[in-house]
């Protein structure tokens, strides 16, 4: 599967098999983990920033809003402002991302992502949770892409990336988005879901 570039790749291999007259079927799963979908704590850009541990489930349960963005390569501070982004939302940004980076194992690297001042003017609204549709919500380049995950980290918005919303519509939702529980965790694959809300 598509993965950050450097990352390490997924593994799952049997380690024990019913077919093969073993009593039980095992896995040995190995992954990066930022891999696939997936949640960012502060602790992944921030030296003694909180683990996913830490997270409050509050962040990610509970009432949503898909944003779609129209700006061919960047989420734009216009565009934020124009869809009226408030404080304590959970905001997931549907792009052109969704349609065109998942259809393919080769890693993307001109996808749509926040600027440093997107991620600002979200840091100063004072959002719960942001949710993009790759791998990152920083651009791929090395000088923006940390820039962009400090500026949310710092300011206590945890990150949701490698969402695809190709077949979710704008508009409201209750979401759940549960990454595993790891203990000092930097990143965990999560499971999110999305239920429209009437």
């Amino acid at each position: 599967m598509v993965r950050w570039p450097g990352d390490p790749p997924v593994r799952i291999t049997r380690t024990a098999e019913v077919a093969a007259g073993d009593p039980s079927t095992v896995s040995h799963m190995s992954m990066g983990s930022h891999t696939g979908t997936h949640m960012d704590a502060p602790l992944h850009f921030i030296a003694g920033g909180k683990g996913l541990d830490q997270m409050p489930l509050s962040a990610v349960i509970g009432p949503a809003r898909v944003v779609l963005i129209e700006h061919a390569h960047q989420i734009t501070v216009q565009e934020i402002q124009r869809n009226r982004i408030r404080r304590g939302e959970r905001i997931l940004f549907k792009t052109r991302n969704s349609q065109r980076c998942w259809r393919t194992k080769t890693f993307v690297k001109r996808f749509v992502h926040l600027t440093p001042p997107s991620a600002q003017a979200l840091a100063t609204t004072g959002v719960q949770a942001v949710g993009v549709d790759y791998l990152s919500v920083g651009g791929y380049r090395i000088d923006d892409g940390p820039q962009v995950h400090r500026l949310l980290l710092r300011a206590n918005i945890w990150i949701i990336e490698g969402l695809n919303l190709a077949a979710v519509d704008p508009g409201r939702y209750w979401l759940i988005c549960l990454p595993l529980r790891v203990l000092h965790s930097d990143g965990a694959p999560a499971r999110a879901v999305l239920r429209k809300q009437n």
